[in-house]
């Protein structure tokens, strides 16, 4: 991994990075991609198993690392609680906690428990969006820098996103749901807000957007692009990329569906990007730039086909874009057409955003089992690695290491060290 980040696709912007670190949802480049060798192939719950150590309950949210921390969000149901944690990644031992009241009453789908957004830090902080709790900042040693109320969000299936860093903001989806739903640019060393654009606000369970942005720079101009439904039940749905230091709408496109889960995702070129319905809806690749409506000028297709249901982030390799079904499926697609070159069914419910490290793909299944491929033109099953503990939460990788966080325990996967 580079000690430097490029300024050509950014999900957080810091300076400098450390090999080891994995500071974000989608890793340090918000594409779900490591540039590690040599991880872990083969595992289970009791074989190259490092450490392990149990949840207080339920989780959905992926584990960030940087240096010697492990951060974590926890939402704790049963005392009205959200929680930002710290542990030792070393060893997993718990080195703080700190726990905020949540006095809204957030509804969600029963495989979506709160907190199921990620936090994020620039290697002195680290922040984390609590749904209805609000949006935290903590050093590393556990004191709170601030806290911000953005007010209570409520919506049948709960929330997900995660926030991003870009300079000096902490940009955050307060959404989806009512009663106010918005993008919000906060100052990441006050926590007073900078900008905020309003969405659409409904409450329903086939309308939202539970992605998470992400920030490209197009020739001299950063944008930070994010799917977003339509402004009805049943419109149609739409990318929308917004100036990230002003808040500014600069383009949409027009082409998805009403329901969206998955991260958008940047081709390796940086002239692709790809954004997934989900509730079986389209699948839509655009190209970046632009201004105004360029639906006709840079959506370059959209397979509205029988889509399968789609929850997880795809990664782009080797001129191909790679991506987990929820009935099973993984595709090879092609990213001129947005076709399947290949389709194969494993076995489970594969909600899990893929990660990509050393050519392999890594995705995990509801029912507890990560399997391993190759990331190549033909299908090759590499590994198949049970834990049997429900997974959603994606792979986070560190040192050689893979951290899984299950809906029972947090595991560091790596063998015996040296």
């Amino acid at each position: 991994m580079t000690r430097h980040l490029s300024l050509f696709c950014l999900l957080i912007i810091v300076t400098p990075l450390l090999a080891d670190d994995w500071p974000a949802w989608r890793g340090p480049r918000g594409d779900g991609v490591s540039d590690e060798k040599n991880l872990p192939l083969t595992w289970s719950a009791t074989t190259n198993v490092r450490w392990k150590v149990p949840m207080a309950e339920p989780g959905n949210s992926t584990p960030i690392i940087w240096g010697d921390r492990i951060f974590l969000t926890q939402g704790l149901a049963k005392t009205k609680q959200r929680a930002i944690l710290a542990l030792d990644r070393k060893t997993g031992k718990k080195l703080w906690q700190h726990e905020y009241p949540c006095d809204t009453v957030e509804t969600s789908h029963k495989q979506n428990p709160s907190c199921s957004g990620s936090p994020i830090t620039d290697g002195k902080a680290v922040y984390a969006w609590l749904g209805s709790a609000g949006v935290v900042a903590h050093d590393f040693e556990g004191k709170q820098l601030w806290q911000r109320d953005l007010g209570p969000i409520v919506s049948r299936w709960g929330n997900g996103s995660s926030p991003v860093l870009y300079k000096d903001l902490l940009i955050v989806f307060h959404g989806p749901g009512e009663p106010s739903t918005f993008l919000t640019a906060l100052d990441k060393h006050t926590g007073k807000t900078v900008w905020k654009a309003d969405e659409k606000s409904i409450n329903s369970p086939i309308f939202g957007s539970w992605s998470t942005p992400i920030i490209v720079t197009i020739g001299k101009r950063d944008e930070l692009i994010m799917p977003l439904p339509g402004d009805k039940v049943g419109g149609e749905g739409m990318f929308k990329a917004y100036d990230p230091n002003t808040g500014k709408e600069l383009w949409t496109c027009r082409g998805l569906g009403n329901e969206i889960y998955a991260m958008p995702t940047i081709n390796e070129s940086r002239d692709l990007i790809v954004a997934i319905s989900g509730h079986n809806g389209p699948f839509v690749g655009v190209k970046p730039g632009g201004s105004g409506d360029v639906t006709g000028t840079h959506r370059l297709w959209r397979n509205a086909g029988k889509n399968p249901q789609r929850v997880g982030s795809g990664v782009f390799h080797g001129g191909r874009f790679f991506l987990a079904d929820a009935p099973g499926l993984v595709e090879c697609i092609d990213p001129k057409t947005g076709e399947p070159d290949w389709k194969e069914r494993l076995p489970g419910t594969l909600w899990g955003s893929m990660l990509l490290a050393d050519g392999r793909l890594y995705v995990s299944s509801l029912e507890g089992t990560t399997f391993v491929l190759k990331a190549g033109p033909k299908f090759e099953l590499l590994a198949t690695n049970p834990i049997n503990e429900p997974i959603y939460a994606a792979p986070a990788v560190s040192n050689g290491e893979l951290f899984l966080r299950t809906h029972q325990n947090l595991y560091c996967i790596g063998g015996k060290r040296p």
